[in-house]
């Protein structure tokens, strides 16, 4: 039935297979993908350049531009085969973290709403090929998406060719899920017409057009998507914190009990913070976000949530399954917009979204790192948290208190990497408690987390630092240097933050 997905029967010249889609690629190449988070990316096409690479021990080396992070047929594949020159700008990958922590892979780490413009801008030199994962391609050759929109509209329009992986596996009834807009380049941006999260503003496909196609191929090759970690103890806390907050809003009339629309980053805790909606007494929820995951969908099925917005579908196996079992119900109560449109700080702003991320860890003062580990070690990226947090109605961060069993505190001195400055961030939670920060002077701001947030063990350290920081010549903001990061130190010489 490839009539159904390729509408134009001229089209039908162009399919191939994925290696000779894959030769198309040459070294020195700017290549950028679909794909946001484990969803909608090529996996025909990357494995079958890796495995070309490998036979032919040619030493091809491309830059790699995507959404965000994606699967292990295009990240961990092109990883292992030694192909990526550079990365941008969010990845997950183990084989990719590896390389690039390694030095042998330059990554830029972006704000995921830049991405798109700073393409369309040239910012980034030119797009060669940009490979999209698609349900469908019109009669007049414009691209139905699949499960994720990320930079794909904007990757087609600057791109010199497209790659075109028709997924068989990805279900017809996602047309129709999308709405594709790109905001013009300055002097002629014009206001983005979105005033309710659902609003729609644009196309049902990505403006492609025949002439720019290069390649079909045609595959069968599932999302592999993650699992995610049942709720545990320390979820469960957080989730009830940030229950119990927002409860307090509502009490003190910042909020109405259907709060405003909400945005949750990815992954298990988040996920699980999430799930804790559906067993509060808040009703007719929206969501303005980037992925939407499991918990989500749940409370779509349960009616706690009445529309999401986003960027990506993103579940986990059992609940990728559900999704396309149930697809009709959730068609019009789920909008996918491009990644320029769902973190662009004009709507966030004007919606006042109500944003939730995690930290790897949070300083006395409110500043957060969300990416590197002890400083050099890149995690995954900041993604779209610093897109929310900078323009939200409340931005909150959550995170355990303690990490690898214990021996390292989540909130220290000073955060060994800035990515969201004490300007930014509104509330912090930890299995804890919560320390609000607005209003709060640096000093009020380090009582508040030290006290709220730290985990008893840690605790004592902490309000001894504190103490003997305000000792210091300087008050606004008092730091002992010599110590500032020596509990980061400590953990990379001795295994552990405690002073044993």
């Amino acid at each position: 039935m490839l009539s159904n997905r390729i509408r134009n029967s001229k089209l039908l010249n162009k399919v191939c297979t994925a290696k000779e889609a894959a030769m198309l690629i040459k070294d020195g190449m700017n290549v950028a993908t679909s794909g946001f988070t484990p969803s909608g990316y090529p996996k025909a096409v990357p494995l079958a350049l890796a495995k070309l690479a490998k036979e032919t021990k040619n030493k091809i080396k491309i830059n790699l531009y995507t959404g965000a992070s994606v699967g292990d047929e295009l990240d961990g594949a092109l990883a292992r085969a030694d192909i990526i020159e550079k990365r941008l700008p969010y990845q997950t990958n183990k084989s990719l973290r590896e390389i690039t922590n390694r030095g042998k892979c330059e990554f830029l780490d972006m704000h995921l709403s830049h991405v798109p413009h700073y393409t369309k801008l040239g910012f980034l030199g030119k797009i060669d090929i940009a490979i999209i994962e698609a349900v469908a391609i019109t009669k007049e050759g414009h691209i139905i998406p699949s499960t994720s929109i990320g930079a794909s509209p904007t990757y087609v329009k600057m791109a010199d060719k497209v790659i075109i992986e028709i997924n068989t596996s990805q279900p017809p009834q996602l047309e129709g899920m999308a709405d594709i807009y790109i905001p013009k380049n300055p002097p002629y941006t014009r206001p983005i017409p979105i005033v309710m999260p659902n609003d729609r503003i644009g196309t049902e496909y990505i403006p492609c057009g025949i002439d720019k196609i290069a390649a079909i191929v045609i595959t069968d090759i599932k999302d592999n998507v993650r699992p995610l970690a049942p709720v545990d103890e320390t979820s469960q806390k957080i989730s009830e914190h940030l229950i119990n907050f927002l409860k307090r809003e509502v009490e003190e009339g910042r909020l109405t009990n259907e709060l405003l629309p909400i945005q949750s980053g990815v992954g298990s805790v988040a996920n699980a913070v999430l799930a804790g909606l559906g067993k509060s007494d808040f009703e007719n929820l929206v969501c303005y976000t980037e992925v939407i995951q499991d918990s989500m969908l749940e409370l779509i099925d349960t009616s706690k949530v009445l529309f999401a917005s986003g960027t990506s579908i993103t579940p986990s196996i059992e609940g990728l399954e559900k999704f396309k079992e149930n697809i009709k119900f959730y068609r019009d109560k789920i909008i996918l917009r491009p990644q320029e449109i769902s973190n662009h700080p004009e709507v966030i702003r004007r919606l006042g979204v109500i944003a939730i991320n995690t930290a790897v860890e949070v300083d006395i003062y409110g500043n957060v790192n969300s990416t590197n580990i002890m400083g050099s070690g890149m995690m995954n990226g900041i993604g779209g948290s610093g897109d929310f947090t900078r323009n939200a109605y409340i931005s909150i961060f959550t995170t355990p208190s303690t990490a690898k069993n214990g021996e390292i505190s989540s909130i220290v001195p000073m955060v060994s990497h800035h990515d969201h400055t004490e300007h930014d961030v509104m509330v912090v939670i930890t299995e804890q408690g919560v320390a609000d920060l607005r209003g709060l002077s640096p000093k009020e701001r380090a009582e508040s987390i030290i006290k709220n947030c730290a985990h008893p063990d840690f605790r004592p350290m902490l309000i001894d630092y504190f103490n003997r920081a305000k000792e210091g010549r300087d008050k606004h903001i008092p730091h002992i240097l010599e110590e500032a990061l020596s509990w980061h130190a400590r953990f990379m010489k001795k295994g552990t933050m405690r002073v044993k």
